[in-house]
């Protein structure tokens, strides 16, 4: 079973990890000084933490714990409404600053990206390990929030470095140390392997990462499937996973859902929460040159529930208006009168390249092409003023509700305080500070 002990020079390759520490409490913290260095969480709109600073969490504090519990183990927790639109104008900034380091830089979440710095210490005249230092504290110095950085020969190697020394860490691990991290690292932590995972290679008797690199290829290949196989190449220092930098325009199926506070049984509501759905799918679809070959349309109740049904579109399309009927035939299939709902979904699946559309023998064609370039024009504005714009009808009525009212429906500052010229729908990509505008 045991391989023989690899000799990796220290640097055949190099790529870097940057995680954002605590990132929407963070941005809290960077736009409101005052919430420096005090336990702050994110979610109040919904009664759950979504996410907590690391004062937060070290009271105990945990992701998805109701309101009232933080409350209970933390008293002086400072709760706040989640302020997405801000966090995106973060996130957008922080990967801009990763690109000055790289080109080959892979937008894993909103959060999170690979680098691939490999080559780059002659072009910056230092270290791999400085020009990660030169990357975090330059984020640190634009931003005012913190990430932990991980670099390493492989994707999964630099993730176990991020998360090394949390938060505000850098972790180097050359080829020559690489056992020393994982010699006491649990098996289930490393990315890619899970608590499912961990319990299958348990009953080979591997329990850390070490054990798991030492292992034979043969008794790899044998006894698991190939993710497996390709995560103990990373481990052994020898990367299969690429930076991919380019957008990923390779879907199988596009979601969208939306949950809203307080619940509905107005149907003409549900259903126009149902259309935005749908819109927001079609648009993302169209964004990657798509169209869909079937429809998933998704309620949920207020005791979490789920209905739903799957329909099969004629005209393999990514357009709201030729799609809404279809999603008003599957609303009628699932939607129960009085019954209270929470959220609703919507799934475009069997997705192709619209290059590869196909017209049938009695479709118009002349109709498509005209409402195709309608969409071309409202995705143009929408690019420039914001999305939805231009809605279709049946969504509308989503707008006469406020999401998230109630006791704990606070709306975050920016939404609250415009500048001239601005409304709710069409603001400048531009964060608000905690000042009097």
């Amino acid at each position: 079973m045991k391989n023989q002990p690899l000799l990796i020079s220290s640097w055949p390759k190099a790529i870097m990890h940057i995680d954002a520490d605590a990132f929407f409490a963070s941005c809290e913290q960077a736009m409101n000084p005052k919430l420096k260095g005090k336990p702050v969480i994110t979610g109040k709109e919904r009664g759950i933490v979504a996410a907590a600073s690391y004062e937060a969490k070290e009271k105990g504090v945990t992701r998805a714990m109701r309101l009232f519990e933080a409350k209970k183990v933390c008293p002086d927790v400072v709760m706040l409404p989640s302020n997405y639109e801000t966090y995106s104008l973060f996130s957008i900034r922080m990967f801009e600053i990763i690109k000055r380091f790289s080109p080959d830089v892979e937008e894993y979440s909103i959060d999170e990206a690979f680098i691939d710095i490999t080559g780059l210490r002659s072009y910056f005249h230092c270290s791999y390990e400085q020009i990660a230092l030169n990357a975090q504290k330059t984020i640190e110095k634009e931003l005012g929030i913190t990430v932990s950085v991980g670099i390493s020969l492989s994707k999964v190697l630099s993730k176990i470095g991020s998360k090394h020394k949390k938060p505000n860490g850098l972790t180097a691990i050359p080829g020559r140390e690489i056992h020393h991290f994982l010699s006491n690292f649990p098996v289930g932590n490393v990315w890619g392997i899970g608590a499912n995972g961990s319990a299958l290679l348990k009953k080979f008797g591997i329990n850390t990462a070490l054990d798991f690199t030492g292992a034979s290829e043969n008794f790899v290949k044998k006894h698991f499937s190939k993710p497996y196989l390709e995560i103990w190449h990373e481990l052994n220092g020898r990367s299969v996973y690429p930076v991919v930098a380019e957008i990923n325009h390779d879907y199988q199926s596009i979601s969208k859902s939306k949950t809203f506070t307080p619940p509905s049984t107005n149907e003409s509501f549900i259903f126009a929460q149902l259309s935005k759905n749908l819109e927001n799918a079609c648009i993302k679809a169209r964004r990657h040159k798509l169209v869909a070959k079937r429809l998933v349309v998704l309620l949920k109740r207020q005791n979490f529930a789920t209905e739903g049904v799957e329909l099969k579109i004629s005209h393999p399309n990514a357009f709201p208006v030729e799609l809404i009927k279809l999603l008003k035939k599957g609303f009628q299939q699932v939607y129960q009168e009085n019954s209270l709902y929470r959220a609703t979904g919507v799934v475009l699946s069997g997705l192709f390249p619209n290059k590869n559309e196909q017209y049938g023998l009695f479709q118009d064609r002349a109709s498509i092409e005209k409402i195709s370039r309608i969409y071309n024009v409202i995705d143009t504005l929408s690019k420039k003023y914001g999305k939805h714009t231009i809605q279709h009808g049946s969504s509308l009525p989503t707008k006469l509700q406020e999401q998230h009212e109630g006791e704990r429906g606070d709306i975050p500052k920016r939404k609250r305080t415009l500048l001239k010229g601005e409304n709710q729908r069409q603001r400048l990509g531009l964060p608000l500070l905690d000042m009097e505008v």
